[in-house]
Formats: structure tokens, sequence, C-alpha cells
């Protein structure tokens, strides 16, 4: 195997690691502030790949310049679902909230199926499958511009956080939602604006996903899975930590494959989630506590 070979595989685990940061970003977000693990965050992320088909067939507008739209829609349509089915249960535990996610996911994967049919579908474009290559080193375009696109929606998303009114409402309901109610803070308002961002960034890393690869109604499984990898090694509700999470799992998958095989890929990942998740339960970059 030639050097070329080996950093192009590299260089390909580290942009597909930036758009997998972005993927986690929103589970990373509503675990964060919420403490909701959203079973339903990968059917979301195939919402946005099926929402950008459909714009794209609709209107012809490219997928890339869609982002921002899908992203606005899904997250309309996550603000009712977080009042109507979620709000409700605060306080009431973490399996009921966890569970209704559950069937969230299931009805969105029938009603994907209804829609679309069980056929494989990819967002295609002349970008898709257009090489990029630098002294030896060959990667698809699309990976430089999903990796570009995902740490630029990271970094807004930072700023957003810590540089705005919604952000330090945000931050004191992560920290202590009883206190950060009693100083004013509408903690449910957050919440609610909190799980349509966090729709809205799955979303968004489903465009990306459809460009890259194809997808089918159930393959939102997967992707969650990648999820929760990326946010036990970054820590929980640290964006910075997601993305630097994201791509040291696509350089550690990519690494293991070459070492083991193409098909090992999804193995690597995990051995490490469970690896960081047995030493440092708080991830990477998280608090210890």
């Amino acid at each position: 195997m030639t050097f070329e070979i080996i950093a192009s595989n590299l260089f390909s685990g580290l942009l597909l690691g930036g758009i997998l940061a972005l993927i986690a970003l929103g589970l990373s977000i509503v675990l964060g502030v919420m403490r909701l693990i959203n079973l339903a965050h990968g059917e979301i992320l195939v919402g946005g790949a099926y929402l950008a088909l459909l714009l794209g067939g609709a209107t012809g507008l490219d997928p890339l310049l869609a982002l921002p739209l899908v992203g606005l829609l899904v997250a309309i349509v996550a603000l009712p679902m977080q009042r109507l089915l979620l709000a409700p249960l605060a306080g009431k535990g973490a399996e009921a909230p966890m569970m209704t996610t559950f069937a969230v996911s299931l009805i969105l994967q029938n009603l994907f199926l209804a829609w679309f049919s069980a056929d494989t579908k990819s967002i295609g474009e002349t970008y898709s499958i257009a090489p990029f290559a630098f002294g030896g080193i060959s990667v698809p375009l699309i990976y430089v511009l999903g990796f570009a696109v995902s740490v630029a929606t990271i970094l807004l998303v930072y700023l957003l956080v810590n540089r705005t009114a919604f952000g330090r409402d945000l931050r004191a309901s992560a920290l202590d939602p009883i206190a950060a109610a009693s100083v004013g803070v509408d903690v449910p308002r957050v919440h609610a604006l909190t799980f349509a961002l966090g729709a809205a960034c799955a979303a968004m890393g489903g465009v990306l996903i459809g460009i890259v690869f194809s997808f089918t109604p159930s393959t939102g499984a997967s992707y969650l899975l990648t999820s929760f990898a990326v946010v036990v090694l970054g820590g929980m509700g640290s964006i910075l930590g997601t993305l630097v999470a994201g791509i040291t799992l696509g350089l550690m998958q990519s690494i293991g494959a070459l070492i083991l095989g193409d098909g090992f890929r999804d193995l690597v990942g995990l051995a490490l989630f469970l690896a960081v998740l047995a030493v440092r339960p708080g991830g990477l970059l998280g608090r210890r506590d």
C-alpha cells in the first residue's frame, strides 16, 4: 500500500469526521441542556436528506444551498413536536421522554417507507463524484465541501451559545434549570428552542450524508449509534468537544479500515466509544462529573 493511498484514506477520515461532528451536535446539545436521549435523532437526520431530495426535485435548488432552508423547516416541525409530546413529560423521569422519542422514530421510519418506499436514495450532484487532488493525495470534492460546511455550522452554533442572550439562557438552563427559572429564564421556551436547534443540526448533517452516501428509511439507526459515540468522546453538551471527537472518530475509523478492512470501520468506532466510556465517562473534553 503506497503512502499516497494511506494519506488519502486518513485525510478522507478527517474530512468525514467533520460531517460526523455536525450530525452528533444536535444530539449533544439536546442531551446536555434537556438531559433527553433523543432516539428519533437518526430519523430526523434522514428526514433532512429526504427533504433536500424533494426540494431539489421540485425547485432544482442545490442541496448545499438548501441547507439553511432544510434546517429551518425541520426546526419549525420540531418545535410543536417538543411542545406537544415532550414538554408535558418534564419532571416525570428520563424514561417517558426517551420512549416517546423511540415511538417518534418508529412513526417516522414508517412514514418514510410509505412516502419514499424502501428503495435506496441519494442526492446526486456533479461534485458528489468529482475528485479533489493535491500533492498526490486524492479525495472526493464533496468531502472537502462537507467538512467546510460542517465546521462553519458548528462554529456558528458555538457563537450562538456563547455570545447571545439565548445562549446565556441555554447555558443557565443546562447547569441548573430550577435556579435559571428563579431568575426569570423561561426554561420551557429554552428547551423547545434547543430541541429545534438540535433537529436543525441533525437535518443539515443528513443532507450532507445524503450527498456523500446513499440512504434508506432505516439508515438513521446506524448514525444514531455513531452520534452517541461522538457525544461520549467529546463530552455531553461540549460543542467544540463534539468537533474534536468527530474528527478523532473519523480518523480512527479510517485507520481501522486500513488495518482490518473497510468492513471493520464501525467496529473500531464503537470499540473506541466503549473504551472512553469506561475510562472517562464525561468524555475527552467534558467534565469529569
